[in-house]
C-alpha cells in the first residue's frame, strides 16, 4: 500500500497536481475538522466508484490511518488499477 504524509499532500495541491481526496470517518467527524475531499463514511464506501479513469491518484485519510487502510484494502479489490495513497498517520497530527 503506497502511503503519502500530509506535507506530500500539501506539495500535490501547491502544484497543482490532479487527485481525488476521500475522507472515510464519519459524518460529525467531518464535520469537526476536515482537509477537504468528498466524505464516504467506511460504512458507505461499498457504493464508491471513481470520479475519473484510474490513472488520476486518489488520497484516502481518516483519523489515524486505519479506516482509510482498511478502505483502500476493499477499494483495491475492486478497482485494481486505481493508484491509492493512504494519508500517512490520518489527521491526528494536525488537530493539536
Amino acid at each position: 500500500m503506497k502511503h503519502l504524509t500530509y506535507t506530500e499532500l500539501q506539495s500535490w495541491i501547491a502544484e497543482g497536481k490532479r487527485f481525488e481526496l476521500i475522507d472515510v470517518r464519519e459524518e460529525d467527524e467531518h464535520t469537526a475538522f476536515n482537509i477537504g475531499g468528498s466524505l464516504i463514511p467506511l460504512s458507505k464506501i461499498a457504493r464508491w466508484q471513481p470520479k475519473t479513469d484510474d490513472t488520476m491518484p486518489v488520497v484516502v485519510y481518516c483519523k489515524r490511518g486505519i479506516r482509510s487502510q482498511i478502505a483502500i484494502q476493499r477499494w483495491t479489490q475492486r478497482f485494481p488499477n486505481t493508484n491509492f495513497y493512504n494519508l500517512e498517520n490520518g489527521i491526528v497530527g494536525l488537530m493539536h
